[in-house]
């Protein structure tokens, strides 16, 4: 049963992938590198739903360090200059949700890349 919500969840992130894809979202190169790292995040979250040893665990230790970091990197101080939209009001307390959100939406993929490194 678990397995199944394994499976809507790498859905969920594909499918919202395509459609940020679709809207134009990765017109930067940088926006390109962001999509570099979660393909290469989501071939561990394959791996770890299916069972299916992918490379080796110390590939994926190194993968989930590099993963994070970008997230947080790219989230909190890259995407800020490639985006065309101005600085409103009470932005710092909206970047707070927003990182709590991307924690929440992107805590099982950490999770699952864990549990497959280790």
């Amino acid at each position: 049963m678990i397995q199944i919500f394994w499976y809507i969840y790498a859905a969920f992130l594909a499918t919202s992938t395509i459609g940020f894809f679709i809207h134009g979202g990765y017109k930067s190169p940088i926006f390109l590198i962001d999509l570099a790292f979660s393909v290469i995040a989501w071939v561990g979250l394959f791996g770890f739903v299916t069972h299916y040893q992918i490379f080796t665990p110390f590939v994926w230790q190194v993968v989930l360090a590099a993963v994070v970091l970008w997230d947080l990197l790219f989230f909190f101080f890259i995407k800020a200059y490639f985006t065309e939209a101005e600085p409103e009001a009470g932005s710092a307390s909206m970047t707070v949700i927003s990182g709590v959100m991307m924690l929440v939406l992107l805590g099982p993929l950490y999770y699952a890349l864990f549990q497959y490194a280790f």
